[in-house]
């Protein structure tokens, strides 16, 4: 009945916190909180299944030696100023992963890199739109994300 009970029972005693005390409100509260409890569960997602968990901290150190390039090379873009050729642009990389926590886990990592950001993922076709603050060889970037990421995610998550 109540998948989340302290939820629920947070939610109801905030309810009658934040309105006046009374019979009514009680009721009211009560069928929120256990209304709010049922639409979480039923937004849990799978718990990711992790068949070579043993290679996540060679996923971290590649992320993090990139995250710091990225930095470097950021701030690099941004030091030249105008004397720069504008070359920002947009590269569709096409996907072979298929697991919702791994897409997850790409989306945050070329979001939290700096001078790249995940725009949109298309199941139909799966591919993905990224933007890229210094664009120069788009195949260059296409294979970097294959080989440095999706290789190593399907091989975690696969």
């Amino acid at each position: 009945m109540l998948p989340y009970p302290i939820l629920s029972i947070c939610l109801a005693l905030m309810w009658m916190l934040l309105n006046s005390f009374s019979l009514g409100h009680l009721l009211l509260g009560a069928t929120v909180a256990i209304f709010s409890g049922w639409a979480l569960a039923s937004l849990r997602p799978d718990k990711p299944k992790l068949k070579k968990w043993y290679l996540l901290p060679k996923l971290f150190g590649l992320v993090f030696v990139d995250v710091i390039r990225s930095n470097i090379a950021v701030s690099w873009v941004l030091l030249q100023g105008k004397r720069r050729k504008d070359t920002s642009g947009f590269v569709l990389v096409p996907l072979k992963i298929e697991d919702p926590t791994a897409l997850a886990v790409m989306a945050v990592i070329l979001t939290a890199t700096p001078g790249s950001a995940w725009l949109e993922y298309d199941s139909g076709d799966k591919t993905v739109l990224i933007h890229v603050l210094d664009l120069i060889d788009k195949e260059a970037w296409i294979a970097n994300i294959k080989q440095r990421y999706e290789a190593l995610l399907m091989e975690i998550f696969a």
